[in-house]
């Protein structure tokens, strides 16, 4: 037992004791947390689930076989063998055992696994109450299925997007301050904009502490919802303070002492981590016992899949290397092993230097010595402990490293085009993509994906959509879903430039997935689950449907209005049930097969509406998704419309929400479009008034069949309507076939005398087609013309309407007799016209949206309801004045109703530019009124009430009760004080001493004189706080708040009166163009044309105007060319804008900044530089004198023993030796260092020690030969020399052929030596045989075909197509053949996939074939002794209609159970072992075809 690990044993032992002490002390501070946890039912049955779910599944590891360690003093005779003291074990390990004989303890046999007793909470003392650190300490032999169950069921943690692994150095070391600031902002960034977990090893120290203060630095928030995951993984064993971790039925909280001044040669965990997994193996102060399970875990997790941004990937593994000592260059080997990409962070220091620093140089470079200098360098402090066999083994290992250098990012932070870390981690996974062996789009896919999911659309730019490949936009319609549904506007956008066509992407299939995956926390989802949920109810069945978009339609329906029709058909089906997934909201799976044949599926069918863009857009503005919005209405044909509409479902959305924040960006995303609405008509109507005024009411069979007028009328919004081309257009409609020209006094001239119409005194309008129309018009057309005009119209209904007024207060005032006179009468048929008028105007419905619509928009009219109240009180009051004995209070009635009828001329002025305005600020004072009557009326009452029952005792009688509290209080107002409230003006004649008296008030409190004695200071205090109170205060608010009514309202009058002014011009336009009563004339035709003889309704054509398909077609192309001219110029804007250029200065400032700091950095690097060129010179001028030194002992000059001594002892002078002009072809693959399928290691082999010629005193390879119990022959498997003199090398041996193809091989010791050189092992492996293995492979291509039957080409070259294959335990693909059987024509694998009756004619056809290789390969399996050797011969087929090619394919079996055959498209990427893919180039390259 080491030193290390019984002080260890010491320190725990001693402090524990003053832990707890300091543990008692601070517990009062979670005493309440535990106590609110103790009593929450909720809590309590997690905590219970918990436990018992870890007491079932989680172990720890434990010592039960106590054995003193010998190696330690005398002083400490109580250690075992495991590193605890004898105390601290179990009862079982220190009573008499049946082992006891035993005298080596066995750490197999002896440590053994037991229920964990460590798991919970755990909350760090003195550093805050953060709760939800969870942690459990587990064997090290845990299932990485069970401790990835217990992170993702039991602990709550979401799968991760991605697994960054941290490592390096477990020491505390100094960063600069910049690249510090840099690693915890990009790490963190990372981990935020993925929704990554963050792995470290979890202690106090080193890099693990630099990613936990990253991680309270620069997160965003403590809540656990958004807290980044950090886990820690780290050895139990040498946890400081760990038995407070100690709990048996869990600790809810653990209370933890983080004490970096005691901890000794232990670790503190990092308050920092979210989670902690505790690696026990039953030993004390033991470290890297989590390495192999945190190895295991992240292999595990990696191979679980996600689903991010609506898009399904495997979750991807990157490792980040800061600092590190010899086992972080362990851990960066085994990470590029397994394919995992590295980000090594240059600066850090040691092993991460180490690597950075070679990184740019060719493998030929990296030598020993190069290896040893770097080491010299950057560990000055333990070089002296680096052994020769060390540096060895790391040379061989960073040689591997940087043959993977696809996988190896060097993050350098003085770099000027680089990035934060976050940017070169996403790089480095895009890359480590970019070296799988997957073909053609499959791998570009995955890169795709990944940066989708991720949302690093730079990365995509920069590293995917390059020149090198050519995207179909079919290609990249599933993740365009991905990006939809994750609201990922840059990615839409990048997709757009890609070549997607909107109208290929939105077939109906894709529509309803879009709703299907609709964001459930917005408004939009729960009304549609609700119309939804209504037809289910509705058919009275329980099976859940298909989303259909009449679903949708119901509800854009309900926001768009009645006057719109539905924008998807139910169609007439539908009634009819289907089962489906419950909708309206479930998850898409966006991956591979699945997604790509939904949409290959849903290509070629026809979009489900004539505006799948507008779908689209609907969908995007209903989730209130501002930046994908913009981006579909950009590409809209019917762009006006388009931004009308949704202005109208946001405004409509807005009203309903209830979240406040939610609301107010729906309102200001409304405003944006309406803005845009408003640039684009400006554009039009610049270029063109006509054709910019055909847009307004255009019929758009896109929106339900209204107009862009309409839908900007129905949102309300007012700047568009007040627009002066939408203006210009209602004057139009006003003046109908007038000239706008005219004065209002020519026209009412005209009416009065109306043959002047024929004159020129008026005009009408001038365009080219009207005047030639007029002047062939008769008088009667000239007079209809005239008097058709809403201008005119109006006119003749306002002196109609004066005639009506005049004519009733003559009646009221001066005629109003018990029968009705003539003059009366006229008023009742003049009344009975209103009412006929009302009429027609709720059952008038030329746009056939049903009565109950046109009712509605009727009764919502304030001025409708004016006139309905008005025709109902004058009825009332008919029917009062009808009989005698209520004539009079008929009279009162009609004279009630007089007033409200004159209040209707209010409306008839709105027309007006002077009073419109004045009129809509009286309407918006009249509401502050009512508020101010409000708060006047406490004032009021309250004060009524007091001072009635403070002078008047007993009042009894309600009229003056009501005139005590409210009139005179009110009349106090205007100065009319009670003269009895001060008792001095008071008097007993103006009052009633009992109240008998009904003309008169009851008399105050008085005593037997009359005087009064009721306390006149309270009265007179009381009318002073009052008028004060109210004169001074309340009249003097609602005069500010009829000044801020007015100051608000005058800013907008113009728009709001511009806005309400079409609703009037509407109104004359479509009414009959008689005044009444003669309106009646009009009425009664109207009703034979329409009922009678069932003739549709003619009028309004000027406010809407369906258009031919060409005429609209190019009225639309219009419009969309002036859109984008107006995008052009918008975007300009913005760029001239203050507040860009504000933005601009800001970046521009903090780029020069960040300059500065890197020209700093480099000029501190300066002297590194030059160190490093004198340190080049030096070693030149040694390989210089190495030269000379053997030069002159060729040449007879001295002897070697004489010769001095260049370089240091450990390393022969051929290590100076000038590597690059030596090429030699050495085996790379076959010095591995681990052989496959064992657990043997290679020694190192360095590539500058691979040949046998080259002097490596120190290699001592190990000797390892398998029983291959699966072939029957093989070579003897051990090294004696009787069993290996009786093979015969470099001949044939029997039927053995031991000739090499590459030359005579030596045999040493009575075993053959690898031509090629050292592989670092001896022994024949799992080869059969000393010496070569000869092996066949055939490579099997034809040409590859487009589906027109011509030839593929890539690059001018033609594309082939081989044959491979795989067996079920292999990973990789190879090609067919295999080691070649004693006496056997044909490999085993060539035969298992053959049809036994083809052999003779496949081996006829090999023999025909092409020799295109012959001799060694570089296989996993070769040892010092042992090789492989292969013929591959090339069978080629041109031609499609080959016979042999044809018998080849019919004889293949395919479906064979062991091995699995295809053709494969021969490139760069097809996944085959790495030897098999140089074999395949060599006929490639035969055939002159494309690799």
């Amino acid at each position: 037992m080491s030193s290390l690990e019984i002080s260890i044993s010491q320190q725990e032992d001693t402090r524990f004791k003053r832990i707890a002490d300091v543990v008692s002390n601070l517990k009062h501070t979670n005493k309440i947390r535990r106590k609110a946890a103790r009593f929450s039912p909720l809590a309590e049955q997690k905590q219970e689930n918990l436990s018992s779910w870890i007491s079932e599944n989680i172990k720890k590891k434990e010592c039960v076989y106590f054995v003193k360690n010998p190696c330690i003093s005398d002083l400490r005779k109580n250690v075992c063998m495991c590193g605890y003291t004898k105390d601290q074990h179990m009862d079982m390990a220190i009573r008499p055992q049946s082992f006891e004989s035993k005298v080596l303890w066995d750490f197999k046999e002896h440590i053994k696994e037991v229920p964990t007793d460590a798991f919970g909470d755990i909350s760090f003392i003195g550093l805050g109450p953060r709760v939800g650190k969870q942690y459990v300490r587990v064997s090290s032999d845990t299932p990485s299925d069970v401790l990835y169950q217990l992170m993702t069921e039991h602990w709550g943690l979401e799968v991760p997007s991605l697994l960054i692994s941290v490592t390096g150095g477990a020491k505390n070391f100094r960063m600069q301050m910049r690249l510090k600031n840099i690693f915890r902002r990009g790490l963190v960034k990372a981990a935020q904009t993925t929704g990554a977990w963050i792995i470290t090893g979890g202690s106090h120290a080193g890099v693990m502490k630099q990613v936990g203060e990253a991680v309270r630095d620069y997160s965003f928030g403590s809540i656990k919802d958004s807290e980044i995951v950090t886990i820690g993984i780290a050895t139990w064993g040498i946890v400081h303070n760990r038995r407070s971790l100690i709990s048996a039925t869990g600790a809810f909280p653990a209370d933890y002492l983080l004490e970096e001044e005691n901890q000794g040669n232990l670790s503190c965990l990092d308050n920092n981590h979210s989670h902690f997994i505790l690696v026990d193996d039953g030993t004390n102060g033991k470290y890297g016992v989590e390495i192999l399970l945190r190895a295991k875990l992240e292999k595990f997790i990696s191979e679980q899949t996600t689903e991010k941004g609506g898009v399904a990937i495997k979750i991807p593994i990157v490792c980040v290397v800061l600092e590190g000592g010899p086992g972080t260059l362990d851990t960066i080997y085994n990470a590029i092993r397994n394919n995992t990409p590295c980000v090594i962070v240059e600066g850090s220091g040691r092993v991460a230097d180490v690597i950075a620093q070679v990184a740019h140089l060719p493998i030929s470079k990296i030598t020993i010595s190069l290896i040893q200098e770097k080491i010299r360098t950057l560990f000055p402090d333990t070089f002296d402990t680096f052994t020769e066999y060390k540096i060895a083994d790391w040379t061989k290992k960073i040689q591997d490293i940087m043959r993977n250098n696809q996988l190896l990012t060097i993050f350098q932070v003085d770099k000027d085009d680089q990035h934060d870390i976050d940017f070169a981690i996403l790089q480095a996974l895009l890359k480590a993509s970019l070296s799988h062996d997957q073909q053609g789009h499959e791998n570009w896919d995955h890169q795709l994906k990944l940066a989708v999911a991720w949302n690093r659309v730079d990365i995509a730019r920069s590293e995917i959509f390059t020149d090198e490949l050519q995207w179909k936009p079919s290609d990249l319609h599933p993740l365009m879903t991905a990006a939809l549904i994750g609201n990922k506007p840059d990615f839409v956008k990048l997709f757009l430039e890609q070549g997607v066509r909107l109208e290929e992407y939105a077939t109906q299939e894709t529509i309803i997935n879009l709703y299907n995956n609709t964001d459930p926390s917005c408004l939009f989802h729960s009304k549609l689950a609700k119309v939804f949920e209504d037809e289910r109810l509705r058919l009275e069945t329980s099976k859940s449907f298909k989303l259909q978009l009449h679903h949708v339609s119901q509800v854009l329906r309900e926001l768009f209005g009645d006057f719109t029709k539905h924008l998807y058909p139910k169609p007439k089906n539908s009634e009819k049930p289907s089962v489906s997934i419950a909708v309206p909201h479930m998850k898409i799976n966006v991956q591979g097969v699945t997604l790509r044949s939904f949409h290959k599926r849903s290509q070629g069918r026809a979009p489900c509406t004539m505006d799948p863009i507008r779908d689209l857009l609907i969908w995007c503005v209903v989730q209130n998704r501002k930046e994908v919005a913009e981006i579909i209405w950009s590409q809209c044909h019917d762009c006006i419309a388009a931004a009308l509409a949704c202005s109208k479902l946001l405004k409509e959305l807005s009203k309903e929400e209830e979240d406040t924040d939610t609301s107010e960006e729906m309102l200001a995303l409304a405003e944006e479009f309406e803005q845009r609405a408003i640039g684009i008509f400006t554009e039009c109507y610049r270029k063109d008034e006509e054709r910019a005024l055909k847009l307004l009411i255009r019929v758009s069979e896109a929106w339900g069949k209204t107009t862009s007028l309409k839908l900007a009328l129905e949102a309300k919004d007012m700047k568009f309507v007040s627009h002066g081309g939408v203006q210009a257009f209602l004057t139009r409609v006003w003046w109908g076939e007038l000239c706008v020209d005219n004065g209002i006094w020519r026209v009412i001239i005209c009416m009065l005398f109306f043959p002047l119409i024929y004159t020129r005194f008026i005009t009408f309008r001038t365009t080219p087609c009207a005047a030639k129309k007029m002047q062939a018009t008769t008088f009667s057309e000239r007079l209809q013309a005239f008097f058709m005009a809403p201008i005119v119209i109006f006119h003749l209904n306002i002196l109609s309407y004066f005639g009506f007024l005049l004519l009733f207060a003559y009646v009221l005032m001066i005629n109003f007799q018990p029968f009705p006179s003539w003059r009366e009468l006229v008023i009742y048929v003049w009344l009975f016209s209103f009412v006929c008028e009302e009429v027609r105007q709720v059952v008038y419905d030329p746009d056939g949206f049903g009565f109950l619509r046109q009712a509605s928009i009727y009764i919502n009219d304030f001025w409708n309801k004016l006139d309905l109240c008005a025709i109902i009180i004058f009825i009332v009051g008919l029917i009062c004045r009808s009989q005698p004995a209520t004539l009079y209070s008929g009279r009162i009635i009609l004279s009630l109703d007089f007033v409200i009828f004159c209040l209707r001329l209010m409306h008839i002025f709105t027309i007006s530019k002077t009073l419109g305005p004045k009129i809509i600020i009286v309407k918006r004072m009249m509401k502050d009124v009512f508020f101010f009557l409000f708060l006047l009326a406490v004032w009021v009452v309250s004060f009524g009430v007091a001072k009635q029952a403070i002078l008047i005792h007993n009042e009894v009688r309600v009229d003056w009760i009501f005139r005590g509290v409210v009139y005179h209080s009110y009349m106090t107002l205007f100065g009319q004080i009670p003269s009895y409230i001060d008792g001095v003006n008071y008097s007993p004649d103006q009052c009633t001493l009992n109240g008998t008296d009904p003309n008169k008030q009851k008399c105050p409190e008085t005593n037997e004189t009359n005087q009064p004695v009721f306390p006149q200071w309270l009265t007179v205090i009381l009318l002073c706080f009052y008028l004060l109170f109210t004169n001074i205060l309340l009249l003097n608010l609602l005069i500010a708040m009829f000044n801020y009514t007015f100051q608000q309202v005058q800013e907008h009058t113009d728009q709001i009166w511009k806005f309400q002014r079409h609703d009037l011009i509407e109104e004359y336009h479509g009414r009959p163009p008689a005044p009444p009563p003669f309106i009646l004339c009009s009425h009664m035709y109207l009703f034979i044309k329409q009922v009678i003889l069932h003739e549709p309704a003619g009028r309004l054509k000027q406010l809407k105007e369906k258009l031919e398909k060409n005429e609209e077609a190019a009225l639309l192309s219009w419009e969309t060319y002036l859109k984008e001219n107006y995008l052009q110029n918008y975007q300009h804007f913005q760029k001239q804008s203050t507040d860009q250029r504000i933005k601009d200065t800001s970046e521009k400032v903090a780029s020069v900044l960040e300059m500065l700091e890197l020209e700093q950095a480099k000029r501190t690097g300066l002297m590194e530089n030059r160190l490093l060129f004198l340190e080049e010179q030096a070693l030149r001028s040694a390989k210089a004198l190495n030269w000379i030194v053997n030069t002159l002992l060729e040449n007879g000059f001295g002897s070697k023993d004489s010769a001095p001594v260049i370089v240091s002892s450990k390393f022969n002078v051929t290590d100076l030796g000038d590597t690059e002009d030596v090429k030699i072809q050495t085996h790379v693959i076959a010095r591995n260092i681990w052989y496959p399928d064992s657990n043997i290691i290679r020694f190192p082999v360095p590539d500058e020690k691979v040949s046998w010629e080259v002097h490596f005193k120190i290699y001592n390879p190990p000797f390892y030969t398998a029983v291959r119990k699966d072939k029957k022959y093989y070579d003897p498997f051990n090294d004696s020399m009787q069993a290996l003199s009786k093979i015969s090398y470099n001949t044939m041996d029997g039927n053995i052929n031991r000739q090499s193809f590459c030359a005579t091989y030596e045999v040493k010791d009575g075993l053959p030596m690898n031509p090629v050189g050292r592989t670092g092992l001896k022994g024949r492996g799992s080869l059969c045989w000393f010496g070569p293995n000869h092996a066949l492979h055939s490579i099997i291509t034809k040409l590859r075909r487009n589906k027109d039957g011509s030839i593929c080409r890539k690059r001018s070259k033609k594309m082939l197509e081989t044959l491979v294959i795989k067996s079920k335990l292999s990973e990789n693909w190879a090609l067919p053949g295999g080691s070649m059987e004693p006496g056997e024509a044909l490999p085993y694998k060539l035969r298992k996939i053959l049809k036994s009756d083809f052999l003779s004619t496949f081996q006829s056809m090999l023999k025909k074939g092409i020799e295109v290789y012959k001799g060694y390969v570089d296989d996993p399996r070769n040892t010092d002794n042992a090789w492989i050797e292969t013929t591959a011969v090339s069978l080629h087929f041109d031609n499609l209609d080959d016979l042999q090619l044809y018998a080849l394919e019919q004889n293949l079996q395919i479906h064979h159970q062991d091995i699995f055959v295809r053709w494969q498209v021969v490139d760069q990427k097809i996944p085959l072992y790495a030897n098999h893919k140089d074999i395949l180039q060599k006929a490639v390259d035969y055939h002159h075809a494309y690799y």
